[in-house]
């Protein structure tokens, strides 16, 4: 392809892109109303608004990060459609796999963030105040706190694939990130404790699955290093 044709079949898939992003984002709008009332189904205080926008704000934010996870999967595929005429037969098969594993691992963050991180850090925090302010919740505040303890985890459980792919393409290798451990550990610590609150459990249960995420990064580095070096022997032998 000219230059010409790669920035027509960007655009392409730029498009395509978008399209199911706004497409997903309408279906989202139109359930918002059901997504809301799942998310608040288990909260004990009924939510409040300061003003007619902060109804508006809540359904776009819910039905945005509801388009973001949908699309993930269409990116993911329309990027490997972008590089595909690039690759070998072999490397195809190795990189059309990134596409559910990318999509899983975003949705398996989020539900960690929701379901394990996010009522341990809501409980703690009301504890504090127990018996001493009355509570009452806006709508929006409490929807941004949502976020901040589940957006961060769906972008960190995507670390293997980041990983893997980056290994692919010879950018890092195992031995590498098993020598830099200490200080990606020091740096998921650092990430666990400033996410949860000040007591040990809720650091551990934090720290304990980011480092394990990062076990598994070396793991699959190490596997795809592996086949990678032994590609060319197998070439050979073929040969």
């Amino acid at each position: 392809m000219t230059l010409v044709e790669h920035l027509e079949e960007l655009r392409k898939r730029v498009f395509i892109v978008v399209g199911a992003l706004i497409l997903f984002f309408i279906v989202g709008f139109i359930f918002v109303q059901d997504l809301y009332r799942w998310l608040i189904a288990d909260l004990d205080v009924k939510l409040t608004i300061l003003g007619p926008t902060d109804i508006l704000w809540v359904y776009v934010m819910l039905a945005g990060v509801f388009a973001i996870t949908m699309t993930i999967p269409v990116f993911v595929w329309q990027l490997w459609m972008f590089v595909k005429p690039a690759l070998t037969p072999r490397e195809r098969k190795v990189t059309l796999s990134y596409i559910p594993a990318t999509f899983l691992l975003f949705v398996l963050g989020l539900c960690f963030g929701y379901f394990v991180v996010l009522p341990m850090v809501f409980h703690f925090l009301m504890s504090l105040g127990e018996d001493l302010f009355a509570t009452m919740f806006t709508t929006e505040k409490y929807f941004r706190f949502i976020l901040n303890m589940t957006i961060p985890f769906a972008i960190l459980f995507e670390l293997p694939i980041i990983v893997m792919f980056l290994t692919s393409v010879g950018l890092i290798n195992p031995y590498a990130l098993q020598k830099v451990r200490k200080y990606a550990y020091f740096v998921l610590v650092i990430i666990a404790v400033t996410i949860t609150p000040p007591d040990f459990i809720s650091d551990f249960l934090v720290t304990i699955p980011l480092l394990l995420l990062y076990e598994v990064s070396i793991s699959i580095s190490k596997f795809v290093y592996k086949r990678k070096e032994k590609q060319p022997e197998q070439e050979a032998s073929s040969e």
